[in-house]
């Protein structure tokens, strides 16, 4: 009554594959696999935006 054995995950596998059909299954997983390349490339453009504008942040300026 624990865990799901491979047995279980096999038959949920093909379960979901003859519900939803491997083409559609494949689109699903090109279109999450473009999201979070497409996510990683903006964090990565946020972060080079802050380090071309030369941005220091300094705790002492805020005392004066």
């Amino acid at each position: 009554m624990g865990s799901f054995s491979i047995w279980h995950w096999l038959i949920v596998l093909l379960v979901v594959v003859l519900v939803f059909g491997t083409k559609k299954l494949r689109n699903v997983g090109e279109d999450l696999g473009g999201a979070v390349k497409g996510f990683k490339e903006g964090m990565k453009g946020e972060a080079d935006k802050d380090g071309a504008n030369g941005r220091v942040i300094d705790a002492d300026q805020d005392k004066k």
